[in-house]
């Protein structure tokens, strides 16, 4: 909780930073990272990434008023020092919490927030289109600036805004904050030019030891302004990368201390003062301020709770269960292993797709394209053309991304490109932002598309298996969850084939992916406590629907729920109704239980989901409304067993206890 006795605990609004001298302000720098150690004690949070950037929040703030100005962070992760100093520190230890902060910027908590950002990249168009319609509403003079990343700055949209605002004169601040980091180390040319003019004398020192120098040199008129423009391009050429966006139109400035609170602040009002597009290149540490940190960034990205001891960090969280994402990469590894032509390619989440013994067994077969998804899927056209079998293994919310290219590139094409779709449902803490709510619809829509979901952990080996050995482009998706196990004779995976798990006749669940364990519980709860048989289908495929068995269900059975974590326009059930439709079937005995047409907020994934319906409480009160709106007797046999029990079914299948999921 935030002590009365702290300078930070004084700051309502960014207006009270002017009422403070420079060394109040380094205390505050001070408080701001201890708030933020005591956040990431008590939970998961983003970390490294907000101990870097104090200063230049603080900077940002005493130079601009964003009360009138603008202000965008791009991917939004590091917000934290940018909360706490408008007004919402005595609240930050309810971030990512259900009903409390949430981890990204969030114009409903602040009119400082302006945009709900996640995504990486976008921070420059965003600020350029608040610059412009400014103008055009009668504020001209109210500043812009983005923040970005070195890790996002190569997605291509940051090049396309970079590319419209040097050809504009609008006045536009790009704030580059390098620090050397993704969420891994960024890869890439640009990565390497950066690194080149880290090390460089900066092309402004150079400048004004040229400025000293004139006098001295026997050349006069437009003859020595011409050598003189000359030679600053050369060093500029020469020792770093700012000739790249002076070219674009951009004005250059630095690399610069991004921990150095007055020299940002320097920087900054002379920013204020000039015309035209400026981009500012700062240097920060990702962890500043707390070693652990700096010596690990990565680790220390978004850790779990820990606490700090003389012998170094004690994690207070420590899961050892399974997880989807751990499975298909042991998966993915086994694949590389048995056929040299399996490439898995990601977009910078080599640690969130837990890819890390692929990259090292497998170098040659393993391909970051950095924050770049757009260029990912159409690298993997490319790379099935030409043989290969790649997988492009990114989270369903980024994915989106690269929309045009699972068309163009992919689906148009036919190419055999197998998409892992991580993290798909419900995400947890992250919010918004990052579910996966979307990729069921807006992957079963385009021909040659297979959409498949493993149903458990048994599905997981033997899908990607089939995956690879399809000549056509297949999704596969999956949560952010422990797995499961439906103890079953796991029937073989074929093309459009969904698995009975039980077969009844008073109501029928067909689930979709990792729902199959909360719909065989559910189907338990309804046996042992209401008397209602209700059965139980593994759809496996959302593409080929496997129309035979799911018609005869939809046929024989009373009422038919279908299940998915996913979005229910143009879902799973809406692919059910639709081969229902087309069969002639009634449906007026079938619901939809998915995720509703509204953004769920941040929370726990266990909250998320009992919120939504889509824990077993949950399908269970829905399958009692609809068997009763069917006519079926309904009895109450007794209390009902606990959410989380392994329940029976009428033909011994069982599934293990659910787990939390992964934090």
């Amino acid at each position: 909780m935030l002590s009365p006795d702290t300078i930070l605990s004084r700051i309502a609004s960014p207006a009270d930073l002017k009422e403070l001298s420079d060394e109040e302000l380094g205390r505050l720098a001070g408080e701001m990272r201890s708030a933020l150690i005591d956040v990431v004690g008590r939970r998961a949070a983003h970390f490294a990434s907000n101990l870097g950037v104090v200063e230049l929040a603080l900077a940002l703030h005493l130079t601009f008023d964003f009360a009138r100005d603008r202000l965008i962070w791009d991917t939004g992760h590091q917000i934290y020092p940018h909360k706490l100093i408008t007004g919402r520190a005595a609240e930050l230890h309810t971030i990512r919490t259900k009903g409390g902060l949430m981890g990204y910027p969030n114009p409903e908590e602040s009119p400082y927030d302006l945009f709900m950002t996640g995504h990486a990249g976008c921070a420059p168009s965003t600020a350029l289109g608040l610059k412009l319609g400014d103008e055009l509403s009668g504020r001209a003079d109210a500043h812009s600036v983005a923040v970005i990343g070195d890790g996002a700055f190569p997605s291509g949209i940051v090049f396309e805004a970079l590319n419209h605002a040097g050809g504009s004169e609008s006045k536009l601040l790009v704030i580059l904050n390098d620090n050397k980091m993704s969420i891994c180390p960024p890869v890439g040319g640009f990565a390497n030019a950066l690194d080149r003019a880290r090390m460089s004398t900066t092309y402004h020192d150079w400048n004004k030891r040229l400025k000293s120098l004139l006098p001295t040199i026997p050349l006069v008129g437009e003859t020595a302004e011409r050598w003189l423009q000359q030679f600053k391009d050369a060093i500029k050429a020469t020792f770093q990368h700012g000739m790249l966006f002076e070219e674009l139109g951009f004005t250059y400035l630095g690399p610069i201390d991004g921990h150095d609170l007055m020299g940002l602040r320097s920087y900054l009002e002379r920013v204020k003062e000039m015309r035209g597009p400026v981009l500012l290149h700062v240097l920060t540490n990702k962890g500043h301020g707390f070693e652990p940190a700096v010596k690990d960034p990565v680790r220390f990205h978004a850790p779990a709770p820990f606490r700090r001891a003389e012998e170094g960090i004690v994690p207070l969280k420590v899961s050892s269960r399974e997880t989807y994402t751990d499975a298909f990469s042991a998966a993915l590894y086994d694949a590389c292993a048995r056929d040299p032509k399996v490439a898995v390619l990601t977009a910078a989440m080599c640690e969130g797709n837990k890819l890390q013994k692929v990259r090292e067994g497998f170098p040659r077969q393993f391909f970051d394209v950095g924050i770049c998804e757009s260029h990912a899927v159409a690298l993997a056209g490319g790379m099935a053309k030409a043989g290969a079998r790649p997988v492009v293994d990114i989270y369903s919310t980024f994915l989106q991304r690269a929309y045009d290219q699972i068309f163009q590139e992919v689906s148009l094409q036919n190419l055999p490109v197998v998409f892992c779709l991580d993290r798909a449902g419900l995400v947890g803490a992250d919010g918004p932002t990052h579910h996966g709510s979307y990729d069921l619809a807006y992957m079963r829509i385009f021909p040659n598309m297979v959409v498949m979901a493993p149903g458990d952990s048994r599905d997981v080996g033997p899908m990607l298996d089939f995956a690879l050995g399809h000549d056509a482009p297949v999704s596969i998706r999956y949560p952010r969850a422990n797995l499961e196990a439906v103890e079953r004779d796991p029937q073989p995976i074929e093309l459009g084939q969904a698995e009975v798990i039980e077969w009844e006749t008073d109501g029928m669940f067909i689930a979709c992916g990792a729902m199959l364990g909360a719909c065989v519980r559910a189907a338990g709860v309804l046996r042992e406590r209401h008397g209602l048989n209700v059965g139980v289908v593994n759809a496996r495929f959302v593409k080929p629907l496997d129309r035979a068995t799911i018609g005869k269900a939809i046929e024989e059975a009373a009422f038919v729920l279908t299940v998915e974590e996913g979005c229910l326009n143009g879902g799973f059930g809406s692919a059910v109704l639709e081969a229902a439709n087309d069969a002639g079937l009634p449906t007026h005995h079938v619901r939809r239980i998915g995720l509703p047409d509204r953004f769920v907020l941040h929370a726990e994934r266990d909250e998320q989901l009992a919120e939504v319906g889509l824990d077993v409480d949950g399908l269970v009160a829905s399958a009692l409304e609809l068997a009763r709106s069917v006519g079926l007797d309904v009895a109450d046999l007794g209390p009902a067993p606990a959410n989380g029990r392994a329940h029976a079914g009428a033909n011994g299948s069982t599934v293990a206890a659910a787990a939390p999921s992964e934090p």
